[in-house]
């Protein structure tokens, strides 16, 4: 036997993995078993040790830690869709701003054209027995009939309006107006004709909608007028008894109340205010009291250094124009219900402005109780007084986009197009 080479050491006699069985394919041995950490292979199945002398033991090396890979973009959180209880998805927008309408009745004065097109019918029969009553054609009994027929639609719609219990308040309108009618008694009939000229004068400011530009301003001033105008014509069916200064105050103050009890829900109260809400209702109250106390000394007194000059502006009107406007008409109802309608489309507390304007709805709802006026005078009277209160408002609305808007017509023109504050439409409920 040969010695080993000098440096490298001799392989030893018997080797424990010398029995290794070999495929037939010539390539690796196929009891081979992948080494283990140690560099050693491990034993095979078929293997079998050539001698009994154990293993050494090995002391287990501990795998490195290997810190996982972050992925190159967290995978999104998708969210499951909403179900939806209707066949067709609902815009966000439009659910949150009818939120707040009421479901029942008052939600069916807006959808229910069926009800729509039965209140005005009886609202058109109404206005016709009143038209033949004032022409003094037909039975005498048209001027109560269309007044019961008025005051029982405009209790209805002011209720579906604001959100109120339709049927009820309808019913109980008729049966005030049947009773004021049949009874033939004076003290139902006026009543009845103070209910009716407040009910007209409140839904003539409650069926107003926001409007933009001057020209819808002009459009909701009209449409007020004229549901307060046949409103008088119901009013005057009643055939009220009491003066025309009694009834005036009364007329004026309950419909005041009714209509500010209304606008501190619409106009969120007086928190919604604000500075200048707050300095436009003590302006329209200062301007009420003033107007109130003013025409009093108008009827009061005849000639004096205060009402003398007046007093010739009046004469000179109506000897040659036909009649002459009322103040509070001018001054303060009709400028307010312009300037209200168009802050509404840009805040909130236009409603508080707009509450001012009764005086102008009230005022056009009671001018035929006064018995001295002639239906073509008054009629004179309110488009003379509608139309001076409007180049009144537009100075109004002009000098608050002056302090406040932007400046230059390009400038207000984007303004009005973004002046989008959502209301309900006319015939759906506040």
């Amino acid at each position: 036997m040969s010695s080993p080479r000098p440096g490298r050491r001799a392989a030893p006699k018997t080797s424990r993995w010398s029995k290794v069985r070999v495929s037939r394919g010539g390539g690796q041995p196929a009891g081979r078993r992948v080494a283990d950490r140690t560099g050693r292979p491990a034993p095979g199945p078929e293997e079998t040790p050539a001698s009994p002398v154990a293993d050494p033991v090995v002391e287990p090396v501990a795998e490195p830690v290997v810190a996982p890979v972050p992925s190159e973009a967290p995978e999104p959180v998708v969210q499951a869709a909403p179900e939806w209880t209707t066949d067709h998805p609902v815009d966000p927008l439009s659910e949150a701003v009818t939120a707040d309408v009421p479901t029942g009745l008052a939600s069916r004065f807006g959808r229910s054209w069926q009800l729509l097109a039965a209140a005005a019918a009886v609202l058109l029969a109404g206005c016709v027995a009143l038209a033949l009553a004032a022409l003094h054609a037909g039975p005498g009994w048209l001027d109560g009939a269309g007044a019961v027929a008025v005051l029982t639609t405009y209790a209805w719609a002011l209720m579906g309006r604001t959100g109120g219990r339709q049927v009820v308040f309808g019913v109980l309108a008729l049966v005030i107006g049947l009773a004021a009618v049949l009874g033939d008694s004076e003290v139902l009939r006026s009543g009845a004709a103070v209910m009716t000229c407040v009910v007209s004068g409140v839904l003539a400011v409650v069926l107003t909608v926001p409007a933009r530009t001057f020209a819808g301003v002009v459009r909701e001033v009209v449409v007020a007028t004229t549901v307060a105008s046949v409103g008088a014509f119901a009013t005057v069916g009643f055939e009220p008894v009491a003066s025309s200064v009694r009834f005036e105050h009364v007329t004026l103050a309950l419909g005041f109340l009714v209509t500010f009890i209304l606008v501190w829900r619409f106009g969120a109260g007086l928190h919604g205010l604000g500075t200048r809400g707050l300095v436009t209702v003590l302006v329209g109250t200062v301007l009420l009291a003033g107007s109130l106390l003013y025409a009093e000394m108008l009827r009061r007194y005849d000639v004096s250094a205060v009402v003398g000059p007046t007093n010739a502006a009046v004469d000179w009107s109506r000897d040659t124009l036909g009649a002459a406007p009322s103040p509070i008409l001018v001054l303060l109802g009709v400028p307010a219900l312009a300037w209200g309608v168009h802050m509404r489309a840009r805040r909130r507390q236009g409603w508080w402005v707009c509450a001012f304007g009764a005086a102008a709805t009230l005022d056009v709802a009671k001018t035929l109780v006064n018995w001295d006026t002639s239906y073509v005078e008054a009629g004179l009277q309110q488009v003379y007084g509608v139309a001076l209160g409007l180049l009144v408002g537009y100075g109004v609305i002009r000098l608050d986009l002056r302090l406040t808007g932007q400046r230059g017509r390009r400038a207000r023109a984007a303004e009005a197009e973004h002046a989008v504050r959502p209301e309900p439409r006319r015939f759906g409920s506040l």
